[in-house]
């Protein structure tokens, strides 16, 4: 079983250095043929348990190979020995450039928390940062829900929301009376990023409101997260999930009805003017949770939603920053199952795309219910579960947070909690399945994905 510890852009150097300096015809005139591309870089994250296996409370590691080298099953790779420290206090939140040439991470909680840092991808453990490290955390807290935009790797966006329930003269919880409560104060912040640069580009904060009858039911807007840029470039989705009080208590209500799902809508780059958009198809959340959630593709934004009693759909925002009610993807429907719930997901730019999903058939595992693949087709609104990737009941997607997309393939990490795994390719023009890499997994630990 090949390790690999090298330095895979300087190997990668010198062998073509050598090879041009061989290339001559016998009168010693040299012949220059066609620059090879560099090869594509993949990196692999893996979180580290902290106090109960798959927490990933105790950091993130990250190692990288060629793609070469992912696709090859002889090779093993260590990245909780031999990986990178990822700077973060709990797990990091990463993104990676188009080429994968560069990782991005803001880290997340504790006395680094906000920290915005960038890296070079050099091979195996090297990870070179590239310029000083700049802090977001006074405009959006030392926890930041952030994502790179698909603008190039120029500019990323991280979000927050803060909440404060409003009564009136009325009366107080203590005297009982029934209209004490007028509605919950839903504040949102949005910060910009200039990730070639590093700093701050625009911060703006802005009230985002429910209509009246639904703020006079207790509900609000109480988590935001991953902006996405539509394709004329000049708005921002920003995914949300709803939470309510009971309206005669001023109490967390966790019964209510769960409403439809909604995403807000502000001009960019100036970040202003919000409006609250809502699907006539999808219920439930849209903020997702550790993995972008929302995509552009064809001229339309596709957005997985959360939390859906009809099970997840994904739904798609039309260019005119509205909800196409006309476009319905259940997942439920596509894939068979029940209480489908997607984890995580990345379409190639082909409009398939490899899916994370769990289901009320899942099996509870060491460290939440199981997880699995599905291929997905987002203009024939088909999914298949991926068969050729194996299974087990601590198989966890729930923190999965990178999917490496190179062209048509996409590349994913299988490895139970606590146990060994591979690298899978998918090649989504064909679904083919190709089983790369060994990942060498450390007890009550996991992997969360590919960059």
């Amino acid at each position: 079983m090949k390790r690999i510890f090298l330095n895979l852009k300087a190997f990668s150097l010198i062998t073509l250095l050598g090879l041009a300096a061989s290339c001559s015809d016998d009168d010693g005139t040299e012949v220059v043929g066609p620059e090879p591309e560099e090869a594509r870089m993949i990196t692999i994250a893996a979180a580290r348990m902290g106090d109960n296996p798959g927490d990933g409370n105790g950091g993130t590691l990250i190692y990288s190979v060629t793609s070469a080298e992912a696709k090859d099953p002889t090779v093993s790779i260590e990245p909780f020995e031999n990986g990178f420290i990822v700077p973060s206090n709990r797990t990091a939140r990463l993104q990676a450039s188009e080429d994968g040439s560069t990782i991005f991470n803001i880290s997340y909680a504790g006395d680094t928390g906000g920290n915005y840092t960038k890296y070079d991808v050099q091979g195996g453990q090297n990870f070179e940062q590239i310029g000083s490290a700049i802090s977001i955390a006074p405009y959006v807290g030392s926890a930041p829900r952030w994502i790179k935009l698909f603008d190039g790797d120029q500019t990323g966006a991280a979000v927050y929301v803060s909440t404060e329930n409003q009564f009136n003269d009325n009366g107080t919880p203590d005297d009982e009376t029934d209209d004490f409560y007028e509605r919950t104060e839903a504040t949102m912040g949005i910060v910009t990023l200039d990730l070639v640069n590093s700093q701050i580009i625009n911060f703006e904060e802005n009230s985002v409101p429910l209509s009246a009858e639904e703020e006079a039911q207790g509900y609000y807007i109480s988590r935001i997260d991953m902006p996405t840029l539509n394709a004329a470039g000049d708005k921002l989705y920003i995914g949300a999930r709803l939470s309510k009080v009971n309206p005669e208590t001023g109490e967390s209500d966790s019964d209510g009805e769960i409403l439809a799902s909604k995403s807000i809508v502000l001009d960019y780059p100036s970040l202003m003017n919000p409006e609250v958009i809502t699907s006539g198809v999808g219920l439930g959340n849209t903020n997702g949770y550790r993995s972008i959630n929302a995509f552009e593709y064809n001229g339309a934004v596709y957005q997985a939603n959360q939390g859906d009693p009809q099970g997840s759909h994904i739904l798609r925002i039309d260019s005119n920053n509205e909800y196409d009610d006309s476009y319905e993807f259940s997942l439920d429907e596509a894939l068979g199952v029940e209480d489908a719930y997607i984890l995580a997901w990345r379409p190639a730019a082909n409009g398939k795309a490899v899916l994370a999903y769990r289901h009320a058939g899942s099996a509870e595992g060491v460290a939440g219910a199981q997880g699995f693949f599905a291929l997905v087709d987002l203009n024939a609104k088909t999914a298949q579960k991926i068969n050729d990737i194996p299974y087990d009941p601590n198989f966890y997607l729930f923190q999965y947070q990178g999917f490496a997309v190179d062209g048509d393939e996409i590349y994913v990490t299988q490895a139970p909690v606590g146990q060994n795994g591979n690298i899978y390719i998918v090649n989504t023009a064909t679904g083919e399945v190709t089983k790369g890499a060994e990942l060498v997994n450390v007890e009550g630990s996991h992997f969360i994905g590919t960059f």
